[in-house]
């Protein structure tokens, strides 16, 4: 206990890890890993309060409307862009599934979006940017996510070198997409969950989907470069907002 109440990151980056890869021998991965594994840290490492941070991360839904547009927004914009370039997709992704694929990953605590972001945008990325940047505390955070995903290289079907490719860079550039998404958004993990998955409704094959996400993750560190280096808003990080000062009583007036 003493040891994860000192290292909450290391013993949460640790227990993901364990969850889901001790599915793979039996061929598969445990997506929602971090979902279970933040469970389990935050409670010990900071009590009732450290649950009721993440829960009020995950039902922080009093942001600009215009969060939620760009929540949808910009994944559906890298599908069509990936689409128009030439990157294939599945010919079973009409309208209607996609929309059903979006509506069940909104819900599923056993797939990407709500299995994973709960833990790591909830839990982890606050923690990283009490002491560091967001540019610092993403850049760490793209490796421990695109490590942990490695596995999947080798369980899914074809060429394991070029799975590898796609999971690098597809888990980096999308990892600045989300820091950013929570931290504008008063580190909302509502928001992160919803442009999740929508990223994930519609599945591509190959490298050149990634390759925009990851052209949009370059555009989003120049183009907002001053805020990437500027400490990180207090909502999003693990640091109590500080009380309010007292107000003096009114000086007694003279008779």
């Amino acid at each position: 206990m003493p040891a994860v109440r000192r290292h909450p990151l290391v013993t949460f980056f640790v227990l993901t890890f364990v969850i889901a890869w001790a599915f793979v021998p039996f061929g598969s991965f445990g997506a929602f890993s971090p979902l279970i594994a933040v469970l389990v840290v935050a409670p010990l490492a900071q009590g009732r309060a450290g649950l009721a941070a993440l829960g009020r991360r995950l039902v922080r839904w009093r942001v600009r409307w215009y969060w939620y547009v760009l929540a949808l927004a910009v994944p559906i914009g890298v599908h069509v862009v990936a689409v128009v370039l030439g990157s294939p997709i599945a010919a079973s992704a009409t309208v209607g599934a996609v929309l059903l694929s979006f509506a069940v990953r909104l819900v599923d605590p056993t797939d990407g979006a709500l299995g994973e972001e709960p833990g790591w945008r909830g839990f982890a990325l606050p923690g990283l940017q009490t002491r560091l940047s967001p540019l610092a505390a993403t850049a760490v955070l793209a490796v421990v996510i695109t490590v942990w995903h490695l596995p999947l290289a080798f369980l899914e079907a074809g060429d394991p070198w070029s799975n590898l490719s796609i999971i690098v860079v597809g888990t980096v550039a999308v990892t600045f997409w989300y820091s950013w998404l929570f931290d504008h958004t008063g580190g909302s993990v509502l928001l992160v969950v919803i442009a999740h998955a929508a990223e994930g409704a519609v599945q591509h094959e190959g490298l050149l989907y990634m390759v925009v996400w990851l052209a949009l993750a370059v555009v989003l560190v120049v183009v907002d470069l001053r805020w990437w280096l500027r400490p990180a808003p207090v909502a999003a990080t693990t640091v109590s907002r500080p009380p309010a000062p007292a107000t003096p009583p009114p000086a007694p007036r003279a008779r």
